[in-house]
């Protein structure tokens, strides 16, 4: 049986203003992780963060997450394109963020953050990263419902026709692959992980591990976007990115028991 994917990605219209399930996925992601974030803080072990420091972390880090998603997408997936529409830079709304900017967005942020507030950087980001696959499988979602980053084609009964696509060919629905494993199993993976006292920068390498790992896996039923240039291998770009990801992940899982103390 084929199904063509007709989700319409306007949740509510009202009058001019159309509100859209993929900006909802977003705040959606974001209210979980504050909520899961807020359970966090109320453990014993949680001696370093109070609940304004992390309210802020959360506000600078969602935006961090925006502005480095959408700045990656556009540098990563469109330079050539937003260069001549700078305008459609603008345009989240329709689509078109970058996993990998938003978490150099983030970082960055977390940086910041420490320098000023004289924390661990490992601190915050071991503190942050166990929940951070919800959203990133709500979004995941988000992408799904918008009719975008379809899958290569195929024969599996559970394959799927998006419009978007303009070829009406049968394809793998990778988004729903990928909200799957980017956040219910790595949710899994970096909660055993963390439920143990790990040294400093150990949960945020599994995290890199983990995230890069399943990444690369599913770029493999994942269709490319078209205006990409073919790389060494038949590599995607996502899986390009994902190589950096893995490799950080592992030297500082390794090198974690000689460069970080548990505090």
């Amino acid at each position: 049986m084929i199904n063509y994917f007709n989700i319409n990605p306007i949740a509510l219209q009202l009058g001019p203003i159309s509100i859209r399930w993929y900006g909802l996925m977003y705040l959606i992601g974001f209210y979980l992780i504050s909520y899961l974030g807020n359970k966090k803080l109320k453990e014993k072990n949680n001696n370093f963060l109070t609940k304004a420091e992390f309210e802020n972390l959360l506000f600078y880090g969602m935006l961090g997450a925006i502005f480095g998603g959408r700045l990656g997408y556009v540098i990563f997936y469109g330079f050539s394109y937003y260069i001549i529409n700078p305008i459609k830079i603008l345009s989240i709304w329709e689509g078109g963020m970058s996993f990998h900017g938003g978490m150099i967005g983030v970082a960055l942020v977390i940086w910041v953050y420490t320098r000023y507030k004289k924390f661990s950087f490992f601190d915050i980001s071991d503190f942050f990263v166990p929940i951070v696959p919800v959203a990133l499988g709500i979004g995941r979602i988000g992408n799904f419902i918008n009719g975008e980053l379809w899958g290569r084609p195929t024969n599996l009964p559970w394959g799927m026709i998006f419009p978007l696509s303009n070829d009406y060919i049968v394809r793998h629905p990778s988004q729903l692959y990928e909200s799957f494993l980017e956040g219910f199993i790595l949710f899994i993976l970096l909660k055993w992980f963390s439920k143990k006292p790990r040294k400093k920068g150990q949960i945020t390498s599994i995290f890199l591990i983990g995230y890069g790992c399943l990444r690369f896996l599913v770029e493999f039923v994942r269709q490319p976007d078209h205006f990409l240039n073919s790389f060494p291998l038949g590599f995607s770009l996502g899986q390009l990115l994902s190589f950096p990801m893995i490799t950080i992940g592992l030297v500082m899982y390794f090198k974690s028991k000689f460069q970080f103390s548990k505090s």
